[in-house]
């Protein structure tokens, strides 16, 4: 089939969005006089295959069809991507280089590249804009796409998603799997069902006889541990997982059992949430992962103070102010979840979105060791005098601006709240 729009052939060049005229993008468009009645909603999820170790052996021929893997450095490390012929030896992601020479002793290894792995992945992502402009970035090498209303122009999801593949194929000469689904959590269970180079379409009449016999833990958000504890409750299917009583999760896993309830029942009602460069951004946000998973109330309080001092200092800096903070954990068994709330003011101090921040982990009971921890704020605005005519917030704005100054001179946290410490 043919396909869309051009590659940038010099790989060094800045990537520019897609252009405004939508339309000359289609190859295939629709007849007008088909009438198309859609589902609710279209979820596509793209998955680049072995991405880091793909890019080497694009521009490296002499890795190709071998048994290879990119690392941090080539002394003591851990693998970061291995290629598919590398996998057989049981070698995978974060597993220590030591490790993995000892299952595969002539395994090459390469030193990342990481500046050229981003903007292999930034021209990606705005290929994809070209299909739609509700793109969310998940991550260096995955997205997830929500292609609902893209058929008014295209034929098909599948057709979207053959001509993403083949987009890529011709002008990145890299590969990637794609899941097309009713929502994320089937879309990207899709991607994965076909490694290397897939594409699955669930429809969601099919939803229940695939989810009925799949084990649990090949759901994204359930993790070895997680996993293993429904096990030991019985459930290792999805199909008796949806089945299961809520009340009894809940007991079990706290507020995340309703949520591993909908998971069995192949239900999310999760956004594509795009994340829009320029002044136009929609959300600033930090995460970390801690050193260790920890329960420990103090620490986390102290990390949940950091995160929104960052992004209070992001926001300051390009004249952002926001109404919505948003909190992610990432438990040690690698379940995820994020909540929020609405304020009724505008905010872009950092005790302020410590304060909201703080609020929503508390009210939360948390079952297990926390592994990572993320605050944002959304309904970002500028010019904030003209959101809010009577507040006067003159003294505490210039308190705000010198504190940034004196950090940006002399360091992070040479000033700072006192219950940071």
């Amino acid at each position: 089939m043919g396909f869309l729009g051009s590659c940038n052939k010099e790989r060094g060049q800045g990537v520019k969005g897609p252009s405004k005229d939508f339309a000359s993008y289609i190859l295939e468009p629709l007849n007008p006089r088909i009438l198309i009645i859609m589902e609710p909603r279209i979820i596509l999820h793209l998955d680049m295959d072995a991405f880091f170790i793909s890019v080497e052996q694009r521009d490296n021929p002499l890795l190709r069809e071998k048994p290879a893997a990119v690392c941090g450095s080539l002394s003591r490390s851990v693998i970061t991507s291995a290629t598919y012929e590398a996998r057989p030896y049981g070698i995978r992601a974060g597993m220590s280089t030591q490790e993995a020479k000892r299952r595969c002793p002539h395994l090459i290894l390469v030193k990342g590249n990481h500046s050229k792995y981003t903007e292999t992945a930034a021209r990606i992502f705005s290929l994809l804009r070209k299909f739609t402009p509700l793109v969310e970035v998940a991550s260096v090498d995955e997205a997830y796409l929500d292609i609902t209303e893209s058929l008014l122009l295209f034929q098909s999801p599948h057709h979207i998603a053959q001509s993403i593949k083949n987009q890529i194929r011709k002008c990145e000469r890299l590969t990637c799997s794609i899941g097309i689904a009713p929502n994320k959590l089937l879309a990207k269970l899709g991607s994965r069902l076909k490694k290397p180079d897939g594409l699955v379409v669930i429809k969601k009449e099919e939803v229940g006889e695939l989810l009925k016999d799949l084990p649990v833990s090949k759901l994204n958000g359930i993790g070895p541990k997680l996993g293993e504890a429904l096990n030991s409750m019985g459930i290792f299917t999805c199909g008796q997982l949806g089945k299961f009583p809520v009340s009894i999760l809940s007991d079990r896993f706290g507020i995340i059992g309703e949520r591993l309830h909908e998971m069995g029942l192949g239900l999310d009602d999760r956004p594509v949430v795009p994340f829009d460069e320029g002044e136009d951004s929609k959300s600033i946000s930090h995460s970390v992962t801690l050193e260790k998973d920890t329960s420990e109330p103090n620490i986390l309080k102290t990390v949940l103070l950091q995160l929104s001092e960052k992004v209070s200092r992001r926001m300051r800096k390009d004249g952002f102010y926001g109404k919505r903070v948003v909190v992610t954990v990432r438990y040690s068994d690698f379940f995820t979840f994020s909540k929020q709330k609405t304020l009724s003011r505008w905010v872009n101090s950092g005790d302020e979105i410590f304060k909201q921040a703080f609020e929503i982990f508390e009210a939360v009971s948390h079952p297990k060791p926390i592994r990572l921890l993320g605050v944002g704020v959304s309904q970002l605005k500028k010019e904030w005098y003209q959101l809010g005519l009577f507040e006067r917030r003159d003294k505490k704005d210039s308190l705000l601006k010198a504190m940034d100054r004196v950090n940006e001179r002399f360091g992070d946290w040479t000033l700072t709240w006192a219950g940071l410490y």
